[in-house]
């Protein structure tokens, strides 16, 4: 059954497991071994053990920009765990666990966070553009790059993902517009996770579902459970197997929710949330969900969650120690150096005056 053709409300998001771990629509189930079930679960409470770690490290001053992501786990790995290696990543600057796990260095992800020019420098063999901080340029960007993998006769996807404030911009629906006229092989990932921010959906649109905006653009859209790995998986996998036919592009829109501030810059969710409403969210957590699932089928203990949990703790350790000790630490000429091939004079004029200034 096709999630994506199948006759269903435009207000009805696609499940597959309750909050129970229970299955609800057999028939969605996706074809996953049992050993990929298990490495989805590996990824999720690794990037829950990150986060937790992350959010430590910048209060201790350790780390900079940082963007909470418990909760979005399914929403996140289940989406990226569709995709192929060869596939086109264009994240927001919350998104770092998907670009990790697409092959780009985790000391390098903590790089970034610190502003080093190394962050930014992805490896070669890592299909991606770095973390989008202007909202929904990426989804400008998502159409162009997408209409080269369609040009190159490539069986490639890209995909963007973005937050339900993005939807309120320009570049959205450009983008879409764009990718829509040309069927280009592209996948709209939308995040909803309540707020953009501090501002609601409900103050941000007056449309009932972001996936609804899709129509405009004369492509297929869904809905899916994004609290629900196993859904946000099948929906994702449908959408670039369509994409990879020359279907033309889809957009997801993931319901998720975020359990920390918007970013560690200052925000304080307690402001605009109340405790009842992340309290729900929080019953429907997809790391519970998921391993009630698994656990159901004995495919996972507790003891092996325990392992994972301790083998994370080192892989951050050992990518924490090679970002400390990364050389040449960065210098503001540094900085300077990298931002055009040839300087244009009022820069090489800093740059000579910073230079003077560190006595070389």
């Amino acid at each position: 059954m096709g999630v994506l053709v199948q006759e269903r409300t435009p207000y009805e998001p696609v499940r597959i497991l309750e909050e129970d771990g229970t299955v609800v629509n057999p028939d969605l189930m996706p074809d996953l071994t049992d050993e990929q079930l298990r490495e989805l679960m590996r990824r999720m409470v690794f990037t829950r053990v990150w986060d937790q770690r992350a959010i430590a490290l910048n209060r201790q001053g350790r780390l900079g920009f940082y963007a909470p992501v418990a909760g979005q786990e399914a929403s996140m790995l289940g989406s990226h765990f569709a995709l192929t290696k060869d596939d086109f990543l264009l994240p927001s600057y919350r998104d770092i666990p998907q670009l990790v796990f697409h092959g780009f260095p985790l000391y390098q992800a903590f790089l970034y966070s610190r502003g080093h020019i190394h962050g930014g420098q992805i490896p070669p063999d890592v299909h991606a553009l770095m973390p989008q901080i202007i909202i929904a340029a990426q989804c400008t960007q998502l159409a162009g790059v997408a209409l080269g993998i369609k040009l190159r006769g490539e069986k490639r996807v890209a995909i963007a993902y973005f937050g339900d404030g993005a939807t309120s911009q320009g570049d959205f629906y450009e983008g879409m517009n764009f990718a829509g006229v040309y069927k280009v092989p592209a996948i709209f990932f939308a995040q909803n996770n309540r707020y953009a921010i501090s501002v609601p959906v409900t103050k941000q649109t007056a449309a009932r579902t972001l996936v609804q905006k899709s129509v405009a653009a004369g492509i297929p859209g869904v809905q899916v459970d994004g609290m629900d790995v196993l859904a946000v998986y099948r929906v994702t996998k449908e959408a670039a197997d369509r994409a990879r036919a020359g279907e033309g592009p889809v957009m997801i829109e993931s319901l998720t929710y975020r359990y920390g501030p918007h970013t560690m810059a200052g925000d304080d969710p307690t402001r605009y949330r109340t405790n009842e409403e992340l309290g729900e969210w929080e019953r429907q957590d997809p790391l519970i969900r998921f391993r009630a699932f698994l656990q159901a089928r004995g495919l996972w203990s507790e003891q092996e969650e325990e392992a994972v949990i301790e083998e994370t703790k080192q892989t951050i350790a050992d990518a924490l120690k090679k970002a400390d000790e990364y050389m040449p630490k960065q210098t503001v000429a540094d900085l300077i150096d990298v931002m055009f091939e040839e300087l244009p004079p009022h820069l090489a004029e800093q740059k000579a005056a910073f230079l003077s200034r560190e006595g070389r």
